[in-house]
């Protein structure tokens, strides 16, 4: 993704093409920064070959899950649709996780048919249900149980899962009680230790916690595990005062907690795998003027991409083309949506702005459609995948009629 005679390029191909030929809004992803940060997460864990499964709810289009498996990836999923996503995306069952508080029956019963390698229980409740599913079928069923390990992962209070206020995973006394319980069942194998402390983490200090916490634990139990599951949350920059979370050193650190325990470590990516891959691409339709700033309203809406809203925060926006004369007023960056919180950003300095111009939203690709909805009966955006001059559409517009 660059800028070629003032023009952004998404691999070889110019946005302005796409916005003519496509109309817009545009997700738009490129394959070519994907397979990087697939093969560079690879690399940096490659001391100790983890089985990476992909967090399946930070992007849910399938074509893009059958990139991510044909990259040697599993998959992390937390709801039956979800599993339905990575099977038919061809995921191996048994590069398959399956994480999240409230699995029903109907979701265990189809994870349990399909053989998948963990269920990661979170509950006393969910594990006895788990093995009434697994004693009606006499089915001996490999489980984890989530540890809650009371972990602040420095990160927005909305994405944060690894302290005891938290509703995941269960605290050290009833994890003990759990390990307990299993050992004492017939069709249940507990296989795992799995945490996850939260998501966008980009500072080591919280992981280097965790794994503290997790040795001690191990070393209390008396059980062996032969996987540790220690989940995602490695952050990406979303601008350029955040730094992604260093891999070298949490490499180095998840090294030395293998010095004392011989199983096999589980990382389960979204963001940092998707999230930088994807941009939105978007038409100003009108230019309120204010005094104190003009409001620039885009085709673009808080339905389309959500965590502005959800969550506060900002995503850079760029000019498809780029001029050189300035505006001298604030611009704030708006969908049409009825909502005040539809909103994406304020800047001063951009480049001056008309209507009907292109405008860029970055590093969308994780949480971006995958939260998306029809809010005020919106059609969601079409998809695309660039791989270098090709061009594929791999999630059709949705059509008005089929909302109404």
């Amino acid at each position: 993704m660059r800028y070629i005679n003032k023009r952004f390029l998404i691999e070889n191909i110019s946005v302005t093409n796409l916005a003519k030929k496509f109309n817009t809004p545009i997700y738009c992803y490129s394959y070519k920064k994907l397979k990087t940060n697939i093969t560079s997460f690879k690399h940096n864990f490659r001391s100790f070959n983890p089985l990476i499964c992909f967090a399946v709810k930070s992007n849910t289009n399938v074509n893009l899950l059958r990139e991510i498996r044909k990259l040697g990836y599993g998959a992390d999923v937390v709801s039956i649709g979800e599993l339905m996503k990575a099977l038919k995306a061809g995921f191996n069952p048994k590069k398959i996780v399956f994480s999240g508080v409230g699995k029903t029956s109907n979701e265990l019963n189809y994870a349990i048919n399909k053989n998948i390698l963990l269920i990661n229980a979170e509950s006393k409740s969910e594990i006895i249900e788990i093995e009434k599913i697994a004693k009606s079928k006499k089915k001996y069923v490999n489980i984890g149980i989530r540890l809650n390990p009371n972990t602040d992962a420095k990160t927005l209070t909305q994405i944060s899962t690894g302290k005891k206020e938290n509703k995941f995973g269960v605290t050290e006394k009833p994890f003990f009680e759990l390990v307990k319980h299993t050992k004492k069942s017939k069709y249940i194998n507990l296989k795992c230790l799995s945490v996850h402390i939260g998501s966008q983490i980009v500072n080591n200090q919280p992981y280097e916690k965790m794994l503290k916490i997790v040795d001690r634990i191990i070393k209390k139990v008396n059980h062996k595990f032969e996987f540790i599951d220690l989940g995602g949350g490695m952050g990406i920059s979303y601008n350029n005062k955040i730094k992604k979370l260093n891999y070298k050193k949490y490499s180095a650190a998840v090294k030395n907690f293998l010095k004392n325990h011989k199983s096999k470590i589980i990382f389960e990516p979204g963001r940092s795998i998707i999230g930088n891959t994807g941009i939105l691409i978007s038409k100003i339709i009108y230019i309120k003027k204010n005094k104190d700033k003009d409001f620039i309203i885009l085709d673009a809406a808080m339905n389309d991409l959500m965590r502005p809203a959800l969550y506060g925060v900002n995503h850079r926006i760029i000019p498809a083309i780029k001029k050189s004369k300035k505006s001298k007023k604030t611009y704030e960056f708006v969908g049409p949506i009825c909502e005040s919180t539809d909103k994406f950003l304020t800047l001063k300095n951009f480049q001056k702005l008309n209507e009907k111009d292109l405008i860029i939203i970055c590093d969308v690709g994780a949480y971006g459609m995958s939260l998306s909805s029809n809010y005020n009966v919106r059609p969601k955006p079409i998809e695309i995948l660039i791989k270098g001059s090709k061009i594929s559409i791999i999630k059709k517009r949705q059509k008005l009629i089929d909302l109404i």
